[in-house]
């Protein structure tokens, strides 16, 4: 599997959606954790690079 390049200011789409009914995040801050904001609600979260990199489909758009 090849490794994914993730940036600051990056939005990306996730296999599930919030339960506002978005699946579009913005990436914030990377490294061991992401910090990734949803784009329909405005709520922030931390999650693991490894739970990133799992349940991310796609990047929408490259900083």
């Amino acid at each position: 599997m090849e490794k994914r390049q993730f940036a600051t200011g990056d939005v990306v789409r996730m296999k599930k959606k919030h339960p506002c009914g978005s699946d579009r995040w913005q990436v914030l801050r990377t490294g061991a954790d992401f910090r990734l904001q949803c784009e329909g609600c405005g709520r922030q979260m931390m999650m693991p690079r490894s739970a990133v990199e799992k349940n991310i489909r796609e990047i929408v758009k490259n900083a």
